[in-house]
């Protein structure tokens, strides 16, 4: 069989029937929905937006939100429909399998990884830092070496550690008792985020929304551009609910129940967001939350609910809020990583039954009936992301790895349609093909909007996921001839020296982007300086920023390196394939 092969949607139905070597079917649809905001309501929502509003969109954060929200909803009503027709562990990788063939459905499954181990390990870190000013709060101080990775200062980040272990043992416990922790998480956090809505409603200046669309200072930088990139940043807060889909096969009745937890969750979070932003900037100006990390612009926010005095310093009404909103981080954070982690052993749970990963990552408890041993192995992996490696970086390569499943899914339920009109569907995505294709090009806008260095790190990230699957899963998949030699393998070859192309071009894009940043910044302190204005230390700080960025920036040279090994790596195969068929 060729690379293409599709599995057979009796096959992928006949994999839901439940024994004791079948995930156990827990969830309800009450449940399904509080996973979807479990793993919504989080770093997105907490950390990003106010950095988001500060360098990109300003007040208009908002319209960003309802841009990504577009996206989701699209592409959610897309997963809506393939959850009900094909009810099986796996997303996004199950449906690419069942429409366009085992070599899409890898490149998809592999993009997961990024999306929710990748991402898993960012909120840790996160969680990690946010756990260390909850305990200043009460005089005890952790060593610095202990709580953050080489990159950052530290030596090793126990707490990020400490979290992922704790989170993936509560998994192989069961997925009933995760989804009765994840609701208490959940209704915990949703708490506090109405308090801090209802709240900071009446300190709302509308004098801080003024301008609402900042004046555009660069591409990315406020104005239109400003506020795509934002909705494109301001995406990883919306990952969330396509982990539901991955937990289809363990729903009690998933024809009805997974489109309504994927559709609810992500309406009511949409709703939650945009207050919520809505609040942030309106307490006090966008700019306030500029050179703010962690859990800084929620607090900068909240010490602005008060009075100020004859020197114009705040007095905060309600102190206390600071504090209740480091605890729902921290609860809503864990949340976060149970699901990311959920999500990411059920895609590779669906891998290794197909034979495109080993067979460790499919084997289930014979007590809890989870895939144990895949979540040993990915607590692992997770542990030593989140103990080592900076999180600076990975929000925006989460959210270009959702974007692309995305747009993956919407295509996909275009070829259902045609491949496969009369199967049975509980759901169905209105409007074919106007919605999947809106849904393709929203995201694709917002993936373009990101910054460029993020491109070259999701084209290295694919470009590994390729050396795995063409040394390993093409040969080994179930559906295929167990050799080297199968029909497609040109294809996905030429693919992997495509990609290589595509990392020389956003290698190229980057340096570009920060010369023409650095140009930008030189010029407006220029101006500054010629008109004594006051922000010419603010803006010479920015223009020096810049330039550290580009002396001490080697994503060029490394991607030139990577690139050229992997163009004579894929030459080699090709010829070596070439060679095979003339035998």
């Amino acid at each position: 069989m060729g690379l293409f092969v599709r599995k057979p949607l009796n096959v992928l139905l006949s994999e839901t029937e439940d024994h004791d070597a079948s995930l156990k079917k827990t969830l309800g649809a009450w449940g399904l929905v509080a996973l979807g905001i479990g793993a919504i309501i989080g770093a997105g929502l907490f950390s990003i937006t106010g950095g988001a509003a500060a360098n990109n969109a300003g007040p208009a954060i908002t319209i960003s939100f309802v841009i990504a929200a577009l996206g989701c909803a699209f592409a959610g009503l897309c997963y809506a429909e393939f959850a009900s027709m094909i009810p099986v562990a796996g997303s996004a990788y199950t449906y690419s399998y069942a429409t366009m063939g085992e070599f899409i459905a890898w490149i998809i499954g592999w993009d997961l990884v990024l999306e929710y181990a990748v991402g898993a390990a960012t909120v840790a870190i996160s969680w990690s830092r946010y756990l260390h000013k909850f305990l200043e709060g009460f005089g005890i101080h952790l060593p610095n070496e202990l709580m953050a990775g080489p990159w950052d200062g530290g030596i090793i980040n126990l707490p990020a550690v400490f979290v992922v272990v704790l989170m993936s043992l509560l998994l192989i416990r069961g997925t009933k008792e995760s989804a009765m922790v994840n609701g208490i998480i959940v209704a915990l956090k949703v708490t506090v985020v109405l308090i801090f809505i209802v709240l900071g409603w009446g300190y709302i200046n509308y004098a801080n929304y003024d301008p609402y669309i900042p004046a555009n200072e660069g591409n990315g930088i406020f104005g239109f551009s400003g506020i795509m990139r934002a909705a494109g940043i301001v995406f990883f807060a919306y990952i969330g609910f396509d982990a539901v889909s991955t937990a289809a096969q363990e729903a009690k009745n998933p024809g009805k129940d997974m489109p309504k937890g994927i559709l609810i969750s992500l309406v009511i979070c949409t709703l939650l967001y945009i207050l919520f932003a809505h609040v942030m900037t309106g307490v006090t100006s966008y700019k306030s939350f500029q050179g703010q990390d962690g859990i800084a612009p929620v607090a900068v926010a909240i010490e602005h609910m008060g009075k100020a005095d004859a020197n114009g310093v705040y007095h905060a009404d309600y102190p206390w809020l600071n504090r209740a909103i480091i605890v729902a981080i921290l609860a809503g954070y864990m949340s976060v990583i149970l699901v990311m982690l959920m999500g990411q052993s059920r895609v590779f749970y669906s891998m290794s039954r197909d034979g495109l990963v080993p067979k460790i990552f499919s084997k289930v408890h014979p007590t809890y009936r989870t895939p144990s041993k895949n979540n040993l192995v990915f607590m692992l992996l997770v542990s030593l992301f989140a103990a080592f490696i900076p999180a600076r970086i990975v929000g925006e390569m989460t959210s270009i790895g959702t974007l692309f499943a995305f747009i993956l899914v919407c295509i996909g339920i275009i070829v259902m349609r045609k491949a496969l009109p009369d199967a049975p569907r509980a759901f169905k995505t209105p409007l074919v093909p106007l919605v999947p294709i809106l849904g393709v090009i929203t995201c694709l806008y917002m993936m373009i909007a990101l910054p460029p260095d993020t491109w070259i790190r999701l084209i290295l990230w694919m470009i590994i996921g390729m050396d795995i699957y063409l040394t390993y899963g093409a040969s080994h998949s179930k559906l295929g001839n167990g050799t080297f030699n199968r029909k497609g393998m040109k294809t996905a070859i030429v693919s992997g020296i495509v990609l290589c192309v595509l990392l020389f071009g956003s290698a190229w894009w980057h340096h570009y982007d920060l010369t023409q940043q650095a140009s930008i910044a030189t010029a407006k302190l220029s101006e500054a300086q010629a008109q004594q204005l006051p922000t010419v230390a603010e803006l010479s700080a920015k223009a020096e920023s810049i330039s550290d960025t580009i002396k001490n920036d080697y994503l060029v040279e490394i991607s030139n390196i990577i690139g050229i090994a992997h163009l004579i790596f894929f030459g080699y195969l090709y010829f070596k394939r070439k060679n095979q068929s003339q035998d």
